[in-house]
């Protein structure tokens, strides 16, 4: 038993925390800049070089093999497996399958109006679009690189839950007229899937890579940028005074903070460390997190293009006060995870 858990976390840190790339990044910047990472200016190198290489690795990875997975399952056919469903059980299914895509908010709403379009309740398809951006499964992996499998596990579970709740109310609601006219007759066409070879399918896998790196690739390196200068630069006191664990009002300020911003769960998680290191709550950092993902200006202006003012108001109100709530559980009871 303790040959299995000194090799599993020997994975852990090899291959997710990547202890290996620290090391060489490390013997970098002490030995190309002269640098030692103790110092304000040698600490911020290596920070921002090793996590924006780690991130992008494992970005690749994960997206190639999500994307792999996901060439067998296009709109139609998903609407079909989904359509076998109904009530709660088509919510979870719903909040599930946004998790195997990995796509900020903006890049979920295309999607969203061919679900909708392909006849799936609304209830369903907003239960999708909550959990795509924040609980998807490069962003776990993420998350348990940089804190833990603890925290990457319950993020997901209250994300999911999130996801759920937010569709269901939304189905109770009855808001079906408040989704405008042109998404139900934009009719989808499916595609012969089954013709892919798997040659073809690793094609597709690297194209989304590629499509998917060129979107985010700058919010990464501004994100990391950030995350580099609040852990090595800003002193710790001027944090706390804002964002302490102890200020009962840091969970509302970092979510009203990352609405005006626009950036995926990719930029944000170094963010997120750097707060987290400076002693900000965990909840507060992943509360700015999932606001930028979930709630940013630009995919609300996108999202008023496809639904009328009162099913949107609705659809930021539930997500604007399920981070909060989220965001203060895990202030109270993320000790435990740590």
């Amino acid at each position: 038993m303790n040959i299995l858990a000194w090799i599993l976390e020997w994975l852990n840190n090899q291959l997710l925390r990547m202890e290996w790339l620290s090391n060489l990044v490390k013997l970098l910047v002490e030995k190309t800049f002269g640098l030692s990472i103790k110092v304000r200016l040698g600490g911020s190198i290596h920070f921002f070089i090793y996590d924006v290489v780690k991130i992008f690795i494992l970005l690749s990875v994960l997206i190639f093999l999500i994307s792999y997975v996901q060439s067998f399952f296009p709109p139609e056919r998903t609407r079909k497996i989904l359509g076998r469903f109904n009530g709660l059980t088509a919510n979870i299914l719903g909040a599930l399958l946004g998790t195997i895509t990995p796509f900020c908010s903006c890049s979920s709403i295309p999607l969203f109006i061919g679900f909708t379009s392909a006849g799936l309740p609304i209830g369903v398809t907003f239960s999708f679009l909550i959990s795509s951006p924040l609980v998807d499964l490069a962003s776990v992996i993420l998350l348990a690189s940089i804190f833990n499998w603890k925290i990457a596990i319950a993020y997901v579970i209250v994300g999911l839950i999130l996801a759920v709740i937010g569709g269901t109310i939304i189905s109770k609601a009855k808001l079906e007229k408040y989704v405008e006219p042109f998404v139900y007759s934009n009719k989808i066409i499916d595609t012969e899937q089954e013709a892919l070879t798997t040659w073809d399918r690793v094609i597709i896998s690297k194209d989304q890579v590629l499509d998917i790196i060129k979107k985010v690739w700058a919010y990464i390196l501004i994100g990391v940028g950030i995350g580099a200068a609040i852990h090595n630069w800003i002193p710790e006191n001027i944090i706390s005074a804002g964002l302490g664990q102890d200020k009962w009002h840091s969970v509302i300020l970092a979510t009203l903070v990352g609405v005006p911003m626009y950036a995926d769960i990719f930029g944000t998680l170094p963010i997120a460390e750097a707060l987290v290191l400076k002693g900000v709550g965990i909840g507060t950092a992943l509360s700015f997190m999932m606001a930028v993902t979930a709630l940013s200006l630009p995919s609300m202006i996108m999202l008023k293009k496809v639904v009328k003012i009162k099913l949107l108001v609705v659809f930021a109100g539930i997500v604007t006060i399920g981070i909060l709530i989220i965001g203060y559980i895990f202030n109270a009871f993320g000790y435990l995870l740590m």
